[in-house]
């Protein structure tokens, strides 16, 4: 494979948020104040971070190609695997009396039980694994079928689909495993989904500016013409 400038720094910036994302996802429940047509708007903390996963997605398969975002999908998907691990031994491990005081295993669940129990590690890899290659191959195709123009029609076109994927797997895997009440599986479904479109779509500025720059800086513009798509490649 070529060797590129920046393409490990974005892979580093890719994992970070991938991780830091489910973390605050486990950790709290946002509610917006209002409904439609009586659904609440609430949505895991994650959502504010998550989408970013997805414009990375776009960049590295607008820039690089769908084999180097397959490579950097599977490395977050590792990574997240290996911080599941972590927190869940921090979980049986005994807790310091003083830290038991003011703090204890009761709180460590309440925050991280999500992590540390393996049920929103288990739902955001599904919906992590399933939706980032579902947008990685539907952008590859748009841009051969538009001879790469029109960045903002496979950008947005691509996270409505691949983020219908992932949204509604995270969730459905989320609730099997109690991480979230089933009460609010269409409120965090409807949310969580408008909400990583909505800032996909108004982050499509940026996304052409940082395309833009990454294809002069690299001297590459990659079509994925004769690519094998197959997701359990590395």
């Amino acid at each position: 494979m070529k060797r590129y400038r920046y393409l490990d720094l974005i892979m580093a910036a890719f994992i970070t948020v991938l991780i830091v994302s489910n973390i605050a996802s486990s950790a709290k429940i946002v509610d917006w104040g209002f409904s439609i047509f009586g659904i609440r708007m609430a949505f895991d903390a994650g959502t504010l971070l998550f989408p970013l996963s997805y414009i990375f997605g776009d960049i590295l398969t607008e820039v690089y190609g769908y084999k180097a975002s397959r490579r950097v999908i599977w490395a977050g998907f590792a990574c997240l695997a290996l911080s599941a691990g972590v927190f869940a031994l921090v979980r049986v491990l005994p807790g310091e009396s003083q830290w038991q005081q003011y703090a204890g295993d009761a709180a460590y669940f309440a925050i991280l039980g999500g992590m540390a129990s393996g049920g929103i590690v288990l739902a955001s890899l599904a919906g992590y694994w399933s939706g980032e290659f579902t947008n990685s191959f539907t952008l590859a195709k748009m841009k051969i079928l538009t001879g790469g123009r029109w960045l903002w029609m496979r950008t947005i076109g691509s996270t409505i689909v691949g983020q219908l994927v992932d949204t509604v797997v995270f969730v459905v895997i989320a609730s099997l495993f109690r991480v979230f009440p089933w009460e609010l599986f269409l409120t965090l479904t409807l949310t969580n989904y408008v909400f990583k479109v909505g800032v996909e779509t108004l982050m499509t500025p940026v996304t052409y500016a940082v395309v833009a720059a990454l294809k002069y800086a690299e001297e590459e513009d990659y079509y994925d013409r004769g690519t094998d798509f197959n997701p359990f490649q590395v």
